[in-house]
C-alpha cells in the first residue's frame, strides 16, 4: 500500500482543487516558507481523523477552510481526499484503490467518505488500525513531532510503539468488549 494521490480543495491554503500525484520511492515536497507544505501533512492528519484544531495549527475546525484574501473570497467547504494503492490488500477492502475523504462546511456539517460512500469516523480509525497510517502514526511525523516523540516519556511514546508492531486494533477490541461486558 502506498500513498497515490491527494487532494485539496478549500483546506487551509489551498482555495482550488489541488492534486499531487506520488509514485513509488522518496517524494519530496519543497518550497519557500508560506507555500503550504505543511499544510499538505496537515491535510492527512486532517482526513485521517485528526479532531483536534490546535494539531491543525488553527483555533478551530473551521479555521482549516481557506478564509479568504485580498484578492479572493472565502470559501465554504473544506475538503481532502487521499488515494492509496491497495493491491497488496493491506486494507480490509475488495479494492485496489481506496479513497478516504473528508469534508467540513463553515456552517460545521462535516461528512466522511471511503471510495465516495458515506461512512463514520470511526469506520476510518478501523481501516487504518495496525498498518501504520492514522493521524497519529509513525508514518506520519508533522513538524516539530520528531523533538516531542524524542523528549517525551517513555509511556507517552508507546502509542508509537504499539501502531508500529500492529497491536492497537487487538487493544482496541479488548478495551471495547470490556465496556460492553
Amino acid at each position: 500500500m502506498f500513498l497515490k494521490r491527494i487532494e485539496l480543495s478549500g483546506f487551509k491554503s489551498f482555495a482550488d482543487r489541488t492534486e499531487l500525484e506520488f509514485v513509488r520511492g522518496i517524494t519530496a515536497v519543497v518550497g519557500p516558507n508560506g507555500s503550504g507544505k505543511s499544510n499538505i501533512s496537515d491535510g492527512i492528519r486532517w482526513v485521517l481523523g485528526e479532531q483536534s484544531a490546535k494539531s491543525l495549527r488553527g483555533g478551530n475546525m473551521q479555521d482549516i477552510i481557506f478564509a479568504g484574501s485580498d484578492s479572493r473570497k472565502a470559501v465554504n467547504i473544506g475538503e481532502v481526499s487521499l488515494t492509496l494503492d491497495n493491491q497488496d490488500k493491506a486494507l480490509p477492502l475488495d479494492f485496489s484503490e481506496v479513497t478516504v475523504t473528508r469534508r467540513v462546511h463553515r456552517n460545521g456539517d462535516s461528512e466522511y467518505l471511503i471510495n465516495k460512500q458515506p461512512c463514520r469516523l470511526k469506520d476510518i480509525t478501523e481501516l487504518f488500525m495496525d498498518t501504520g497510517i492514522g493521524k497519529e502514526a509513525y508514518s506520519i511525523i508533522g513538524q516539530g513531532r520528531i523533538e516531542e516523540i524524542l523528549s517525551t516519556r517513555s509511556e507517552d511514546r508507546r502509542g508509537i510503539f504499539e501502531e508500529a508492531s500492529g497491536i492497537v486494533k487487538y487493544k482496541s477490541r479488548k478495551k471495547r468488549s470490556a465496556e460492553e461486558a
